[in-house]
């Protein structure tokens, strides 16, 4: 399912985050990713849903070039993976059922799958009884098993788990791992990336070593298919490919949602340069996305405003 093949990603000449990293995670498999911090797991995790991309080396999920992804693609890649992040990322203006039910109305669900998913999820995690409450009245354990819930809601075919315990007591911990357990029984690929070496003890499950950028050990190692490599992708010299008449006429023909009429002409014709048509599809670029576009002060403060507008109207509904 996941392939990386030598893969390195320098930040600057005398930065280099990860250095010929190779490894493939198969379908169904469970595996740790482990290593100390600043060992370059966070930057696999950035690579993998590509809000970086390699300075050389191949990166495939499936049959998915990951960094020669078309930017309009990406947010239906993205839906084909769950990741709970270190930082959590719920909103702490919604209930732990409405943050549920956000991520599935943003995938356009019916009513009805909308509340059997999320009854699902919450006994899957076992926070049903919680289902009111908002994330700052949650314990540490809860919200993290809240943002997994929230991360399978899309039934994603890779779920990662950045650093699913850190700062938890050992019994919260153990009821994560068990949780993981059961989406892995589930039928769900699993990549827990972590520093926890508690989490390690009497585990028969894989375990890919990352220390200072480099693999140091892998468990269970898996070979790399010949037939999957490819081209080294640098980032310092990529141009970006100049678009054909077809393409340059989706570009023009694209039709923006009404939703953005609000916003200003020129904001507006950026938006349809990155092929960003909805308030869904925005919600889904990346930090790095938005850099790429390079607005303006005034755009980008407009764009806020708008996010903000946008989220508190969909909260009202």
């Amino acid at each position: 399912m996941v392939i990386f093949d030598t893969v390195t990603k320098k930040y600057k000449e005398n930065i280099t985050a990860l250095e010929d990293v190779s490894f493939l995670v198969e379908a169904n498999e469970f595996c740790f990713l482990v290593g100390p911090s600043g060992a370059g797991k966070s930057t696999i995790i950035k690579l993998l849903i590509r809000e970086e991309v390699p300075t050389s080396g191949s990166i495939f999920f499936n049959d998915i070039e990951v960094p020669k992804l078309n930017r309009r693609l990406l947010p239906a890649y993205r839906q084909k993976l769950g990741v709970v992040f270190q930082d959590i990322k719920l909103l702490n203006t919604k209930t732990l059922e409405e943050n549920i039910e956000f991520a599935l109305e943003i995938l356009d669900k019916s009513n009805k799958e909308i509340t059997d998913t999320t009854d699902y999820l919450l006994d899957l995690v076992g926070l049903r009884e919680r289902r009111e409450l908002f994330p700052y009245e949650l314990s540490g354990g809860e919200q993290q098993r809240g943002a997994i819930a929230r991360a399978l809601a899309n039934k994603p075919d890779l779920f990662i788990a950045d650093e699913p315990t850190g700062n938890l007591d050992s019994e919260s911990a153990k009821q994560i791992l068990q949780i993981l357990k059961t989406i892995h029984a589930n039928g769900t690929t699993v990549l827990v990336i972590s520093h926890d070496l508690n989490l390690l003890k009497d585990t028969k499950e894989r375990i890919i070593n990352i220390k200072e950028g480099k693999l140091e050990s892998d468990s269970k190692p898996k070979e790399i298919p010949t037939t999957k490599k490819s081209e080294p992708v640098k980032e310092e010299k990529v141009k970006p490919e100049k678009p054909d008449k077809k393409e340059k006429k989706k570009k023009k023909n694209l039709k923006i949602s009404k939703e953005f009429s609000s916003l200003s002409t020129s904001l507006k014709k950026n938006l349809k340069k990155f092929a960003i048509s909805s308030p869904e599809v925005l919600l889904n670029i990346t930090q790095a996305d938005l850099k790429n576009m390079k607005l303006s002060k005034k755009e980008n403060k407009e764009l806020e405003s708008f996010v903000k507008k946008y989220l508190n109207k969909k909260e009202n509904e």
